[in-house]
């Protein structure tokens, strides 16, 4: 990353370990690169998974001091915490869930929305989701202007149909892929299948809620290249940095063919 310029868009990273301390930014210049290679205005996406201090049923708060880290030591502003909720995870830690029974499963991650501007590059147009059976009788039927028992005041723009609800910080998504075409190529070749894995449904709503087609998104931690995949498939350049070869490799795999049968391959990085 050392040579790169500064021309990314996004950086989506899920570290793949744990990181006490905030060492991430105190045991060397990675932090710092990461801001220094984005674009004035681009994001840094951070998935960070919450851990438990050993030998008790006491959680870590390496992932508030990281956050706190990032934005006071290296500069970077927090734009938005988002929650993934993976209903699919297993009950950990197992002493304490299973075991004893004196907490319950950890269902939710952190991912941080982190960014050198105040006010980076990002469209919730470009995310909106499908409304509610309410909403759309209330778009239906139309609603008078009105006062909120909180004060908030109700107008009838309100119930005028903009394409779609706005999304909420929480996503919602299994991460219990079991058939996907990689999955099933990496069985066929005998490949080893990247464990630690998540689900493409996450990088796909931050690359189209903050990137545009043509822009760059790189993932440092690439593991399989999920972000990769989606990146290609939404029309965005992308770069993944892996240092295990085995894996590197294998992630071809998710690029082998596309729908009309012929090699997938991506347009020149740098014109």
């Amino acid at each position: 990353m050392r040579n790169l310029l500064p021309s990314v868009r996004q950086v989506p990273l899920p570290p793949p370990f744990y990181v006490p301390n905030a060492s991430i930014v105190r045991q060397g210049p990675f932090a710092e690169q990461i801001k220094r290679i984005l674009k004035p205005k681009g994001s840094f996406v951070l998935n960070v998974g919450g851990s438990w201090t050993p030998g008790v049923p006491v959680r870590s708060l390496y992932h508030f001091r990281l956050l706190l880290a990032l934005c006071d030591e290296v500069g970077f502003n927090l734009c938005q915490e988002f929650f993934w909720y993976n209903p699919a995870k297993m009950p950990a830690p197992a002493e304490w869930v299973n075991v004893r029974r004196i907490r319950v499963k950890d269902s939710v991650e952190y991912i941080y929305w982190l960014s050198p501007s105040e006010f980076p590059k990002a469209d919730n147009p470009k995310v909106l989701q499908a409304y509610s059976p309410d909403m759309k009788r209330l778009i239906r039927r139309g609603i008078k202007k009105t006062v909120r028992p909180s004060g908030h005041n109700i107008r009838p723009t309100f119930s005028q149909d903009r394409g779609g609800a706005i999304p909420g910080n929480v996503i919602i998504c299994g991460n219990n892929e079991s058939n996907s075409r990689y999955i099933r190529q990496s069985k066929k070749e005998g490949k080893k299948i990247h464990p630690a894995r998540f689900p493409a449904e996450l990088p796909r709503f931050f690359i189209e809620f903050l990137t545009d087609p043509g822009d760059l998104v790189l993932d440092p931690f690439a593991g399989s290249n999920t972000t990769g995949a989606v990146a290609e498939q939404l029309g965005r350049r992308w770069i993944a940095v892996e240092k295990n070869r085995c894996y590197a490799a294998d992630s071809q795999l998710r690029f082998q063919f596309a729908e009309n049968g012929k090699p997938e391959e991506q347009t020149l990085l740098f014109e």
